[in-house]
C-alpha cells in the first residue's frame, strides 16, 4: 500500500510549533509548543536565566530568539534531545486540549509532514505545494516534526 501523507505548514496549523495552545508541563503554562521547546533547551543546558526569561515572551518568533542565545550549548546533546522535548510539549499540548488531540487523531493512517521550504531540520526542506513533495526520496529534510507528531499519535492511539 502506498504511504499516505498529510501535509502541514504555517503558523495557523494546530500541528505547528508556533500554533497557539495553551497547556501545562510540571506546573508551567505554556503557550506553544515552541516555547516549551525553547525552554527545555535552555535547561537542557542548565541556563535557567533565558528558560526564564523563554517563559517571560508570548510570541513564538522571540521564544526562538532566545533559545538561539542558550549558553553552553553543545549541538550532539541538542541533536539527541531535541525530539524527546518536542514530544513532551506535544504530548501536553494535544492531550490537554481534546480538539487539538480530535485533529490529530483524524490523520490516523498517514505520515505527518512539516511542508517547510526552509526547513531541513524539523521539516522536509520543500513547499506544502511542491509536486515532489510525495516522494521520501526527494525531500531535502528529515522531517523531525512530523516523525515525533505520528509517533505521538501513534502512541495515543494505542493508549500510551
Amino acid at each position: 500500500m502506498e504511504e499516505q501523507f498529510t501535509f502541514f505548514y504555517r503558523t495557523a496549523h494546530p500541528f505547528s510549533q508556533w500554533y497557539e495552545s495553551n497547556y501545562e508541563i510540571d506546573g508551567i503554562h505554556f503557550n506553544t509548543a515552541e516555547q516549551y521547546m525553547m525552554y527545555g533547551k535552555a535547561m537542557l543546558f542548565g541556563d535557567v536565566e533565558i528558560a526564564q526569561k523563554v517563559l517571560t515572551v508570548k510570541h513564538p518568533r522571540d521564544q526562538k530568539a532566545l533559545g538561539r542565545q542558550v549558553k553552553n550549548f553543545i549541538p550532539e546533546v541538542w541533536e539527541r534531545e531535541a525530539k524527546n522535548i518536542v514530544y513532551k510539549a506535544n504530548y501536553a499540548k494535544f492531550t490537554q486540549n481534546e480538539n487539538l488531540k480530535k485533529f490529530l487523531l483524524d490523520t490516523k493512517g498517514t505520515t505527518l509532514v512539516e511542508a517547510s521550504p526552509t526547513d531541513v531540520i524539523w521539516g522536509i526542506g520543500m513547499d506544502e505545494n511542491d509536486p515532489k513533495r510525495f516522494d521520501r526520496s526527494e525531500w531535502r529534510g528529515t522531517n523531525w516534526l512530523g516523525e515525533v507528531l505520528t509517533q505521538l499519535r501513534e502512541d495515543l492511539l494505542s493508549g500510551q
